[in-house]
């Protein structure tokens, strides 16, 4: 009987170990992955970031609003997208004429995809804004254009959304401005499939202690939303029902400003992206990972 209940305990103890084993956490503090220094000044403001696993590179975009047209030349956002290398060394800019918000790695369709400003016709309808597909040539090269895959979609809600984008089903996370609000679009529907309120109470934040615009989808299971604490130099990370998982604090000596709340934020390769504007002569991207189910 003894050996019994001893083979019992040791079977309930191997189970515990391997459960537990298999079970994501939030890290208490995020760490640094990679840094880059931006090469040049922004063309109008730092956005979000992107990484390309074929070709082992990271994405920068800036976003900035086309000038009102004159009758004469097209109404063409300045703004461009600049090609660092996994060491962080600035490799090109390209300006493909988009007021980017968001950008990311469809795995689906093997190519870098960008969400504009205005996708959900929010502040009117606009030339040049829906979601778009980057272009470049078989050298890996960023050209200046890109090919529409959608107009107009007012599932997405705020104008100025940025959008996380999960890789497994195509699904976007657009965050809703100045709420805790994120709407789930799948970008062939004209309304949102769902609605999740994250539970900033439980995370002790008010909305607009937080990003404004932007939600990251990280792909961990259990801790798939993560958004940026700006007043307390955190990240916040919720799961898909928007229960707050945990809080990964960033470094103390990052100073954060006001721009953050609204710009300067992403996640690709597995790290959560975030624009130190004091650091460097134009500027620094911090990624930092946030989990320890990423590696």
């Amino acid at each position: 009987m003894m050996i019994a209940k001893l083979m019992l305990r040791t079977l309930l103890f191997a189970l515990l170990v391997f459960s537990n084993a298999g079970h994501a956490a939030v890290l208490a503090e995020a760490v640094t992955g990679i840094k880059i220094p931006l090469a040049a000044k922004p063309t109008t403001r730092p956005i979000t970031v992107a990484y390309s696993p074929d070709y082992s590179r990271y994405l920068i975009a800036d976003g900035g609003l086309a000038p009102m047209p004159d009758g004469i030349s097209a109404p063409v956002s300045k703004s461009q997208v600049h090609i660092y290398s996994t060491e962080g060394r600035h490799l090109q800019s390209a300006r493909p004429g988009l007021d980017n918000r968001s950008i990311y790695f469809n795995p689906q369709q093997q190519r870098i995809e960008v969400v504009t400003y205005n996708v959900s016709s929010g502040a009117g309808f606009t030339p040049g804004t829906g979601i778009f597909a980057l272009k470049f040539d078989a050298e890996g090269k960023l050209l200046d254009d890109a090919d529409e895959i959608i107009g107009h979609n007012p599932a997405f809600g705020s104008a100025g959304t940025i959008p996380g984008f999960s890789p497994e089903d195509g699904l976007y996370y657009a965050k809703q401005e100045r709420s805790n609000k994120v709407l789930v679009v799948d970008r062939s529907k004209r309304e949102p499939l769902r609605e999740i309120a994250l539970d900033l109470a439980a995370a002790n934040v008010r909305s607009d202690e937080i990003g404004d615009l932007f939600v990251a989808y990280t792909a961990v299971t259990g801790e798939e939303l993560a958004v940026l604490d700006v007043d307390h130099k955190a990240i916040l990370v919720f799961d898909l029902q928007g229960k707050f998982v945990g809080r990964s604090a960033l470094p103390a000596g990052l100073k954060l400003r006001a721009n953050n709340h609204y710009n300067g934020t992403g996640y690709a390769n597995g790290m959560f992206f975030v624009f130190h504007e004091p650091e460097g002569e134009f500027g620094t991207y911090y990624g930092f990972r946030i989990s320890d189910q990423t590696p």
